[in-house]
């Protein structure tokens, strides 16, 4: 009787451990798409990412670099102050995107070009949805940014 409690002991943990095993597999699996690493500028001139890696490249558009193409199509560089990167984009651009502010894009490194799928422009940190100002407001607890 003991025996059979060991083995059916052993079994139990052996069945949790390929369990748990077979569930990381699948979670990294899932997400493989899903994890898109960061790279300024100067990381993506120094050390290119091969063609087909999906990444994020960030930092400020170059002043006069802006290009608007045939249709939606756009190109600019983005620099960090050390290094710029060519960019191309096809697609409408966010309303806040203009040269001299931050942006971050996502998308490939094909022959010296990032050719983004998507750009988000970055705003400041005293940005509020408008949304949000009204209801605060309403509530009489809104404060410009900056007043006390």
């Amino acid at each position: 009787m003991k025996g059979l409690k060991k083995k059916r002991r052993i079994q139990v943990i052996f069945l949790a451990i390929f369990a748990l095993i077979i569930s990381t597999a699948l979670i990294g699996y899932g997400m493989k798409d899903g994890i898109n690493f960061f790279r300024s500028p100067t990381q993506v001139v120094e050390e290119p990412p091969a063609p087909t890696e999906t990444f994020r490249i960030g930092g400020l558009v170059e002043e006069g670099s802006l290009v608007r193409g045939q249709g939606e199509t756009v190109s600019f560089n983005v620099t960090d102050g050390g290094e710029s990167v060519k960019v191309t984009y096809t697609g409408v651009l966010p309303d806040l995107f203009a040269e001299n502010q931050g942006m971050i894009g996502t998308g490939k490194l094909v022959n010296g070009v990032f050719e983004a799928s998507e750009i988000l422009a970055k705003h400041d940190e005293t940005y509020m949805p408008r949304e949000v100002v009204d209801a605060l407001k309403e509530q009489g607890v809104y404060q410009e940014p900056g007043g006390s």
